[in-house]
């Protein structure tokens, strides 16, 4: 059926024709109050706008939804593409896409599930470009970011880009869960240097998480302990002149609760992180559940803008960013112990 409905798609880069948007079927909005179905439903909306041949079909997504299924739709997948994998195509970001998935998607998982409000918001500046640094956790598919991306588009019509690890571009689950370069045409920037200095030079709002794989890694025990921060941030904020607007977020760390991450398994699988918790049984059962998270209301909470400049008159050392970097963690961590005193 799906390969039928590709003829009406369009190219990644272009608007449909008609101007029609993805309109919610009961299907859809079955798959949004149960778990399993929220992958059907990224890939549909995907296949609404893009010709994608080694996509889920119907029968697969059937699957999806009973216990072990999954495991039944990825080798019915597999058989139909001639036992290999999706082939993983190269995407650019694409604005009009990013937009139709913000407003057809996420304004309904944003609004009613995960709750998100921005608080402070005077503080939002009216222009970019800025760097949005954030407490970024929850050891999950990145809701905290996602989520705050859109509520800043809302607020300001930005397109914001979020840096991403780059396992989310490349590692073989991903591949097979979601569509071809579905990171990249929603705007997501690799995490290598690179990539990070090239979003900034060409004046993009780009969203960072500065504890890197820290924050996720460091597990329940230790929620809203903000860890060490790294200095890119600070170093391409002076460099280009873009200033920090320092964001931050209550509630991520409900997105997947009581986790430890299991270290050595991590590894062996090559995944930014791999946690464990009581609701690793069901997710076991049902692996399309791994773009979900618990229900929870991500609160967040603008700082006042950080102005671009090193502030340490002993030079651009890779001390004193250093030093910078840990200050504005200092100052954050003691605005988040406030928060969660006065929630």
């Amino acid at each position: 059926m799906i390969d039928q409905q590709s003829k009406n798609l369009l190219n990644p880069q272009l608007k449909k024709a008609s101007g029609e948007g993805y309109k919610f079927s009961w299907l859809d909005w079955f798959c949004l109050w149960y778990p399993p179905g929220w992958l059907i439903l990224f890939n549909r909306h995907w296949q609404h706008y893009h010709s994608d041949p080694d996509g889920w079909n119907w029968l697969e997504y059937g699957l999806f939804l009973i216990p072990g299924g999954f495991y039944l739709a990825m080798l019915s997948r597999w058989l139909r593409l001639g036992c290999r994998s999706p082939r993983k195509e190269i995407g650019e970001f694409d604005p009009n896409y990013q937009q139709a998935f913000r407003e057809e998607v996420l304004a309904p998982i944003v609004k009613s599930y995960f709750r998100g409000e921005l608080q402070q918001i005077d503080n939002l500046p009216r222009t970019g470009p800025i760097i949005v640094a954030m407490n970024h956790a929850g050891m999950s598919f990145p809701w905290d970011f996602i989520t705050l991306g859109y509520l800043l588009s809302q607020a300001r019509g930005w397109v914001v880009q979020p840096l991403a690890e780059v396992s989310l571009f490349e590692h073989p689950w991903v591949i097979w869960w979601l569509p071809p370069r579905w990171s990249q045409v929603l705007g997501a920037v690799r995490a290598e240097l690179n990539d990070f200095a090239a979003a900034i030079q060409a004046d993009k709002t780009v969203l960072y998480a500065p504890e890197g794989l820290r924050g996720p890694l460091k597990g329940w025990r230790r929620r809203y302990q903000l860890q060490k921060f790294d200095v890119s941030f600070i170093q391409l904020s002076d460099r280009y002149q873009i200033p920090i607007l320092p964001v931050i977020c209550i509630g991520n760390e409900s997105l997947h609760p009581w986790t430890v991450n299991l270290k050595k398994l991590q590894r062996l699988f090559k995944l930014p992180f791999l946690p464990f918790s009581p609701l690793m049984l069901v997710l076991i059962l049902f692996p399309s559940m791994g773009v979900w998270a618990m229900r929870t209301r991500l609160q967040y909470i603008i700082q006042p803008l950080e102005p671009a400049g090193l502030d340490n008159h002993s030079g651009k050392s890779r001390t004193a960013v250093y030093q910078q970097a840990q200050q504005l963690r200092e100052k954050l961590q003691q605005q988040i112990y406030e928060s969660l005193h006065t929630n």
